[in-house]
């Protein structure tokens, strides 16, 4: 199956998505988002970055949610930019699903 630019299956290289859980700012999405891209690239491994703009599913009622849609969807699309990395979000609830699609890869 082809994701990206990349095949993907169980007879195919392994691929690493990853990043933080939640964006907590533009500074530490683009710090965790380089080290990776760093340490992926040495390695040859295929990278698409995560991390969520709300996360809906917390542990806890009044753990930090996110950013919120349009500032979450500003970093991921400055990070896509800065570092050309393909980047992954989820949606939840009855999220624009047009907005997040202008913006991330997966």
């Amino acid at each position: 199956m082809k994701l990206l630019d990349f095949e993907i299956g169980p007879q195919q290289p392994f691929f690493l998505i990853a990043g933080p859980c939640v964006i907590e700012s533009e500074a530490l999405v683009l710090e965790v988002a380089g080290r990776l891209q760093e340490i992926t690239r040495a390695l040859s491994i295929p990278f698409i970055f995560k991390a969520s703009y709300d996360k809906a599913n917390r542990s806890s009622a009044g753990s930090f949610r996110g950013p919120g849609m349009e500032a979450g969807l500003r970093i991921l699309a400055g990070l896509r930019r800065q570092l050309g990395v393909p980047v992954l979000t989820d949606v939840h609830e009855d999220t624009p699903v047009a907005e997040v699609a202008e913006v991330v890869d997966v």
